[in-house]
């Protein structure tokens, strides 16, 4: 597809600025903050960001692909897009918007369980190429009604989560009410009057709700009873014993997220897994714990040759997907960046800033002079 570009916003920070004026404050809190005092938030970029690269400007050249094979599909890029949970609180209708650009671009787009898009919906738009993350329910049978709905829409990779064992401590969605259970409090009125056009938008596409949880949730809860259904529902500690039932009924390809330890690795490894994504959720649960950067590096080191690595937390742009496929990444995940495109331009987010890490990362490996991913980690210098 030919690439929708918008020259007044060339890279991902311009995206943010505008997108953080025309999002409520709360809103754009949620999905641009960490937790506690945000240090691995920063931490995660900042290492990814300290990777040096070395180019081989006198190599026969022969030019560059970004074609990337990923579980048998060749993808046109070697970066997806991440789950977000309450994707339509930021700008109404992103999942829909976000999924619609990932089929056109041909990369995976992923929904979460705590989206705002169904199952069903988000397979339609991506004709059964999105993936699907799973926050495990404490309920068996919910957990086999959400995987049998995603095998049934053909959904070829189902991603377990790992690394929400408790909810992340966010003063700011605690100041805004965005903690469970959430309010929407004066304060956040004034906020959405300040912005007009995200007011519109999301009356015309109505109030932004789980729509793949909708079947199971009762009629009728306040937003207080619902946070409490929530709570009561899900349980996101994963273990082998929650895994290998998931593992047998799944006949795609299934990932463990949130995997930041060698001895988590070898555990996927064992139980069948066929990939793992390093992540700590954008640094959104653990303040103190390690970047993304340094255990993707290890992981990959030892792993690679038995099982899928992926990586997202801190990847904002170009460059940082180029650093991240370096470090030994077989594939990339970004939420943050493509949620700023929607929240900057609504409907064209997506597409233009698929635009933006293509041209980037184009750019990186032209100047590298490296003709293909898979030869990145051959220009990383090592300390």
């Amino acid at each position: 597809m030919e690439e929708k570009y918008n020259s007044e916003y060339p890279d991902i920070p311009f995206l943010r600025e505008k997108a953080k004026k025309r999002i409520p404050r709360f809103a754009f809190e949620y999905l641009d903050g960490g937790c506690n005092a945000e240090i691995n938030l920063r931490r995660n970029t900042k290492e990814i960001r300290d990777v040096q690269l070395r180019p081989y400007y006198l190599r026969d050249y022969q030019g560059i692909s970004l074609d990337t094979e990923l579980f048998g599909k060749t993808y046109s890029a070697p970066f997806g897009i991440s789950p977000i949970g309450l994707q339509g609180l930021i700008w109404p209708k992103a999942s829909e918007i976000l999924a619609k650009a990932a089929f056109d671009y041909n990369i995976p787009y992923t929904l979460s369980t705590v989206g705002t898009a169904s199952i069903e919906k988000i397979a339609d738009i991506t004709e059964g190429n999105a993936w699907f993350q799973l926050y495990h329910p404490k309920e068996a049978e919910l957990r086999d009604k959400l995987i049998k709905r995603a095998a049934d829409a053909h959904y070829p990779v189902l991603i377990i989560l790992a690394d929400t064992p408790t909810f992340g401590y966010r003063s700011k969605e605690i100041i805004n009410g965005l903690s469970i259970p959430p309010k929407m409090s004066a304060r956040n009125i004034a906020q959405i009057m300040g912005k007009p056009r995200w007011a519109i938008e999301t009356l015309l596409a109505g109030q932004p709700e789980f729509k793949t949880l909708k079947p199971y949730i009762p009629n009728g809860l306040s937003l207080k009873h619902l946070g409490m259904f929530m709570n009561q529902t899900f349980n996101g500690r994963l273990n082998a014993e929650r895994i290998k039932p998931i593992r047998d009924q799944w006949k795609g390809k299934l990932v463990l997220k949130g995997v930041a330890t060698e001895e988590d690795t070898e555990k996927a490894i064992e139980l069948g897994l066929d990939g793992i994504i390093v992540s700590n959720h954008g640094g959104r649960q653990l303040d103190h714990g390690e970047s993304t950067i340094k255990p993707l590096t290890r992981i990959a080191a030892k792993y690679k040759d038995q099982i899928k690595v992926m990586m997202d937390s801190g990847i904002r742009t170009g460059p940082d997907i180029a650093s991240s496929l370096a470090s030994g990444a077989d594939f990339t995940f970004l939420g943050r960046s493509f949620m700023y495109g929607v929240g900057a331009l609504g409907n064209e987010g997506g597409n233009h800033t698929i635009s933006i890490l293509k041209r980037q990362l184009r750019q990186v490996m032209e100047q590298l002079c490296c003709e293909n991913i898979h030869d990145l980690p051959k220009h990383r210098i090592r300390e």
